[in-house]
C-alpha cells in the first residue's frame, strides 16, 4: 500500500478580530497541528498584548512558530517570512502533521502561497530611518505623492497608510534610482504549496464591535505598560515594530500628544482601517478561499468542517 501523502498546509484568512486565532485553536482538538504564524508583529520579542499572542501556557501544548524570532530592533522582511514559514511547514510535514498558517498580514501570507522571489535590494537602516522621519513630519499623503511621482505603477498598489511598504518602496528608489515596481516580486505559475484555503468573515459592525471590545480588553491587561516598558528598554517609536498597531498609538499618548481616551479613540480607528484593507486584500489577492460567514457558522462548526475536508481527502483517519 502507498503511504499517505503528506499532510496539506491549512490556510487561515480574514479580518482582524473575526476568531482566527480561536479556529486555529479548535482545529488542534480535531486534527494534530502546529501553527505558524502569519503576523509580521508577533514576530517581535515583547510585543505581546498589542500583538494578541495566544498564551505561552497554549504555545507549550499546541506548537506555534515564527512567534518572539527577533528583537524588536532586528529587522525582519517578508523574504525572511516566507524563507522561514516554508521550512517551518516542511518541517512540520515531515512529521505527518497539519501545519497551519495563521494571521492576517496579507502580504506574507499571499507572498508565501505564491512563491515570491524578491530582488534583494538591501535594507538601508539609516536612510529608512530619514523616510520614517518624514512619514511623520509630512504626513503620508505628501509620501506617496512622492512615490507616484517616480512610479505610479507603483503608487497606485500601495495606499498612503500602508506606511511599511511605502517607506520601502521609496528606499528602493533613493537606493537605485531605478522605480520600485522593477523589483515587485515575480510569482510562479503555480501555487508554491498544496494548500487548502479557508476564510472568516462577518458583517463590518459585528468586526468594528469586536476590534472595540478587543482594545479595551488589551488596555485593562496592560498595553500601556507594555509599550512603556519597551520604550525604556530602549525600543525607539521609530522602529517598525513600534509603529504597529497598538504601539504607535500608546507612545503618541506616553509623549504627552494627547490623552488615553484618544489614543484608544485612534487605535479603534486605525485597526478599523486594517480591517478594510484586509477584506480588500483577501478578496482579491489570493484566489481559491473558502469562506464562512460568522452569521451563519460557528467556530467549532467551522473546526469540524474543515477537519472532515481535509480528513476526507487523506482517506479518512
Amino acid at each position: 500500500m502507498d503511504p499517505s501523502p503528506a499532510p496539506p498546509l491549512i490556510v487561515i484568512v480574514g479580518p482582524t478580530a473575526v476568531g482566527k486565532t480561536e479556529l486555529s485553536l479548535l482545529l488542534a482538538e480535531l486534527l494534530p497541528v502546529e501553527v505558524v504564524s502569519a503576523d509580521s508583529a508577533q514576530v517581535y520579542r515583547g510585543l505581546d498584548i498589542g500583538t494578541d499572542k495566544v498564551d505561552p501556557a497554549v504555545r507549550r501544548r499546541i506548537p506555534h512558530h515564527l512567534i518572539d524570532i527577533r528583537d524588536p530592533d532586528e529587522p525582519y522582511s517578508v523574504a525572511d517570512f516566507r524563507r522561514d514559514a516554508a521550512a517551518a511547514i516542511a518541517d512540520i510535514r515531515s512529521r505527518g502533521r497539519f501545519p497551519v498558517l495563521v494571521g492576517g498580514t496579507g502580504y506574507y501570507v499571499t507572498a508565501l502561497l505564491l512563491g515570491y522571489e524578491f530582488q534583494p535590494v538591501r535594507p538601508d537602516p539609516a536612510l529608512r530611518r530619514r523616510l520614517e522621519e518624514a512619514y511623520e513630519r509630512l504626513g503620508p499623503e505628501a509620501l506617496h505623492r512622492q512615490l507616484a511621482a517616480v512610479d505610479p505603477q507603483r503608487a497606485a498598489a500601495i495606499h498612503p497608510h500602508d506606511r511599511k511598504r511605502l517607506v520601502r518602496a521609496l528606499e528602493i528608489w533613493h537606493q537605485t534610482g531605478q522605480p520600485p515596481s522593477r523589483f515587485v516580486p515575480s510569482r510562479r505559475a503555480s501555487p508554491a504549496f498544496d494548500a487548502r484555503l479557508y476564510g472568516l468573515t462577518d458583517h463590518r459592525q459585528r468586526v468594528y464591535r469586536a476590534i472595540a471590545a478587543r482594545v479595551d480588553r488589551q488596555l485593562a491587561r496592560g498595553l500601556v505598560d507594555e509599550v512603556r516598558r519597551l520604550l525604556a528598554a530602549g525600543y525607539g517609536p521609530e522602529l517598525p515594530a513600534m509603529q504597529a498597531l497598538g504601539y504607535k498609538e500608546i507612545v503618541g499618548y506616553l509623549r504627552g500628544e494627547y490623552d488615553l481616551a484618544e489614543a484608544r479613540r485612534r487605535l479603534i480607528r486605525n485597526t478599523r482601517r486594517y480591517a478594510k484593507r484586509q477584506w480588500t486584500w483577501f478578496r482579491h489577492q489570493l484566489p481559491g478561499v473558502r469562506w464562512f460567514h460568522r452569521s451563519q457558522w460557528s467556530l467549532p462548526a467551522i473546526a469540524r468542517a474543515i477537519a472532515e475536508e481535509v480528513r476526507g481527502e487523506r482517506g479518512g483517519g
